[in-house]
């Protein structure tokens, strides 16, 4: 990876933090509490660990529903491009457009 890759890769991670702390910072406010700094810094860290799991999990929900939904999508993709018995293959082949007199 170049290094103008790499910056860009270390920005959006700056920005993903920054969003997740703002986040977390509107939990503390919706939740009405008034914490001290530590007891501050322990609601975002929880919150910030119970995010990453629910999106762990969501993660692997969405992965979960694409592998069951993969072999459906490939027999409907092979009976669409198979050939059928009787009538000419379908082939793809560029054309040559028409000179217009």
């Amino acid at each position: 990876m170049n290094p103008e890759q790499q910056k860009i890769l270390r920005e959006r991670e700056m920005q993903r933090r920054q969003q997740m702390k703002t986040e977390a910072d509107a939990a503390l406010r919706q939740s009405g509490l008034r914490l001290d700094q530590t007891a501050r810094d322990q609601f975002e860290a929880r919150y910030l660990q119970e995010r990453r799991k629910i999106e762990r999990e969501l993660r692997q929900e969405v992965e979960a529903k694409r592998q069951q939904q993969l072999p459906q999508l490939n027999e409907r993709l092979k009976s669409e491009f198979q050939p059928h018995q009787g009538s000419p293959a379908v082939s793809i082949s560029p054309t040559t457009p028409q000179k217009n007199k």
